[in-house]
Parts: C-alpha cells; sequence; structure tokens
C-alpha cells in the first residue's frame, strides 16, 4: 500500500480528503451498533474491503495497537484512519464524524428522559443487537483468513479467545495481546518479514513527545492544581479525563470508574446512571458517549449542552493524546524483524479478541432463540456473500426485530 504524505499534498486537497473522511465517519456514526468491537468490524469493511484506504495487517496493526493503549479502542482506530488519510484535520473529522450522532441523541434523552418501550421498540432494539453478531462474525471470519493462515497463529488466536473468556479481569484483553506478542517473537520468525502493513501518519516525533507531555500534565492536574484551585468547569472536565485515561479492555470498564466518579459522591443518582448506560447501548457510535448525558444532568458546573462537550472532551482526549504520542515511534519500531513477529502474534490476538466477543457480550446478549440465530446468519450471509452495505444489513436486521417481537 502506498500512502501520500499529507505535508506533500495541496491544502485544497487536504481540505477536501478531510470533508470526505467526516462524511464517511457520519454515516459509520449513524449505522455502526453493537459496541467496539463491532465497530472494528465495521472499520475494516469499509475502510480495508471497500475503499482499500490500509491493508489487512496495516489495519491489524493499528487495532492491535489501540488495544493496547487506554482510551476507547474504536475511536482512536477511527482518528488514526483519518489522521493517514487527511492530517490533523482528518483525524479531528473522523472524531466528530463518529461521535456526534450518538452524543447528540444521548444528549436528547438526558432532557426528555425517554426511552423506546413496548414490544416495537424493544424489538427494534434486539434487531439491533443481532446486527452486531453478523458484523463480528464477518470480522472474524475475514481476518482469521489473513492473520492466521497457519497453526502457530490460529493456535495464538485460540490462546487469546480462552484468556478472554476465562479470566474475568478487564486487564485481560491486554494479558492476551501480550502473550500473543511473546508467543509470536518465539515461534513466529522463521515467517518471511512482509512489507506491507506499512503505515503513514503527519505526525512527528516532537509532536508525539509533546502529546504525551501534555497526557501526563492534564493527569497530574489534579495534584499540580489542587482540590479547590481548580478553574471553573474543570472539575467536571478532569473527572471524565481521569476516567477516560484509566480504561483499558473496552469501553465497558469505564462503567465502573464512572460511577465511582459520579454516584458515589453523589453528583448523579443511581438510577439516573444506569438509564442513561442503557440508553447508550441502544446507540450506535462509541460506547463513551454516554459521558454526554452525564454531562447534562451531573449537579457540577456548567451542566446541559456545555456539560456534555467537556465531558466529550475529557473522556475521549487522553486515549487521543496517547495515540498521537505513540504514533511515530510505531512505524520504525514495527519494522524490526523480532517486531514483526511479535506483531503477527498480537494480530493473531486480535483475532482471538473478536472470536471472544462474538460469543460474548455478543451472542450471549443478542441470540436467544432459534429465530435470533436465523436472522443473525441472514445477516452474515448478506455481509460475506452478497457484499452487501452494512446499512440495508442494519435496517433488514432492524425489520426482522421487530417482526420476531410482535411474533413472540
Amino acid at each position: 500500500m502506498t500512502t501520500v504524505p499529507c505535508d506533500a499534498a495541496p491544502e485544497r486537497q487536504r481540505t477536501a480528503a478531510a470533508w470526505e473522511v467526516l462524511f464517511i465517519f457520519l454515516r459509520l456514526g449513524i449505522t455502526c451498533f453493537g459496541g467496539p468491537i463491532a465497530h472494528i468490524g465495521y472499520f475494516r469493511n469499509e475502510f480495508v474491503v471497500r475503499r482499500r484506504w490500509l491493508d489487512e495487517r496495516a489495519y491489524a496493526d493499528l487495532v492491535g495497537l489501540c488495544q493496547f493503549l487506554p482510551g476507547p479502542a474504536s475511536s482512536q482506530v477511527g482518528f488514526s484512519i483519518g489522521l493517514i488519510r487527511a492530517g490533523y484535520l482528518g483525524g479531528v473529522a473522523a472524531w466528530i464524524g463518529f461521535t456526534l450522532p450518538s452524543a447528540f441523541v444521548l444528549v436528547l434523552f438526558a432532557y426528555s428522559a425517554s426511552a423506546l418501550a413496548g414490544p416495537i421498540g424493544l424489538g427494534l432494539l434486539h434487531g439491533l443487537k443481532l446486527v452486531a453478531v453478523a458484523i463480528v462474525a464477518q470480522a472474524m471470519w475475514g481476518m482469521a483468513r489473513t492473520l492466521c493462515p497457519d497453526r502457530v497463529r490460529g493456535s495464538i488466536a485460540v490462546i487469546a479467545a480462552l484468556t478472554i473468556l476465562l479470566i474475568t479481569s478487564p486487564f485481560a484483553q491486554i494479558g492476551a495481546i501480550a502473550i500473543g506478542g511473546v508467543i509470536g517473537l518465539w515461534f513466529c520468525r522463521a515467517i518471511a518479514p512482509s512489507d506491507s502493513g506499512h503505515v503513514a501518519t503527519p505526525v512527528s516525533r516532537r509532536v508525539g513527545a509533546a502529546a504525551l507531555l501534555v497526557f501526563v500534565v492534564l493527569l497530574s492536574a489534579p495534584l499540580i492544581l489542587g482540590r479547590h484551585g481548580a478553574p471553573g468547569g474543570f472539575s467536571l472536565f478532569n473527572a471524565f479525563y481521569q476516567s477516560g485515561a484509566l480504561v483499558f479492555g473496552g469501553g465497558h470498564v469505564v462503567l465502573p470508574l464512572l460511577q465511582e466518579a459520579f454516584v458515589i459522591p453523589g453528583f448523579v443518582s443511581n438510577d439516573a446512571f444506569l438509564a442513561g448506560y442503557g440508553a447508550a447501548q441502544a446507540v450506535p457510535g462509541p460506547l463513551f458517549t454516554f459521558a454526554a448525558y452525564l454531562g447534562v444532568i451531573i449537579k457540577l458546573p456548567p451542566h446541559g449542552v456545555a456539560g456534555a462537550f467537556l465531558a466529550l472532551l475529557g473522556i475521549f482526549l487522553p486515549g487521543i493524546l496517547i495515540l498521537i504520542g505513540v504514533l511515530p515511534f510505531w512505524d520504525s519500531f514495527r519494522s524490526r524483524p523480532a517486531a514483526q513477529a511479535v506483531m503477527r502474534g498480537v494480530n493473531a490476538s486480535v483475532v482471538g479478541l473478536l472470536g471472544a466477543a462474538l460469543y460474548t457480550p455478543v451472542w450471549t446478549s443478542a441470540v436467544k432463540s432459534s429465530d435470533d440465530f436465523g436472522l443473525a446468519l441472514v445477516g452474515f450471509a448478506l455481509l460475506t456473500l452478497w457484499r452487501a452495505p452494512p446499512l440495508v444489513v442494519v435496517v433488514l436486521s432492524a425489520v426482522g426485530g421487530i417482526v420476531l417481537g410482535q411474533i413472540a
């Protein structure tokens, strides 16, 4: 794959590319149901299979890197894709496009305190869960064929899946990837080095180091400013920043962190907290947009839309900063033979993570009957055999969920 550095592209071309990124991610932000693992499947279908902006190994490397780092992995992958395509403006456009739709819906939910109810609403939500089954199954199938073509890497994927399924710790995901890297270092050296997968980003090492410095300074800000010396609105921003900086292992891990930060001190009632978290499961896009809902209802200034903005900025910023900080050093690291062997193991582990997620929580929360399995199977066939657009599968699965709900 050849990627033209953004610095060599004319300003008008970069701006046009950023608009392209924005519109694509807006569509994904409206249609990407099913949580971060499903989002990775949607992104793969859009940017690896359909648009060929990245090859399979480059994409898997990005996923592996973002799984290692704290923060929302799917949003970090999306930001990286936008950054590669259209520079910093493209990264911001990707984040805005992917985040805005679900954040907007959750802000409306916070103001209206209403949710889908009744058989039609419940059937619709259930159909959307079944979309995730088809998307994750398609992603696992496609990535396994490319990234686990031999017994060693297939075995690494199985080990990673078993690690996730048998160990309940939120750090199990990081452990599974680390184990895959160690096994790859020892057993995947004999494989011929691959030149594919190169990722060119506009981030210099100086900018990366500055991003890491800002990440650490903001993380240490409460110690620097003291409990009572923070300016207005900073307490709200900082509470979300601290939570976003400590999330490893997927978006759902942020739940106990936010609960401890806001429910225990009494800033948000437990009932309101759980209601918003339930609504966040029903909307597309990143789970971290749950912060927008909390920013509206929380008993910390500035509340409302301004509070939602500060909450979103606070919870997403640490993951973006640390990603920018690591990217300049990533390509040189992974070009070494030993690093390539590690990444083969890591890529196989990512396939195992997809397989584990396909079972739980995706399968266990969605497939409750043979009818559910049939609807998910139809979605999988449409995606893999007929190359149907994900939006078509989303609509058909939603309608199918409503129909099954009415029959039941």
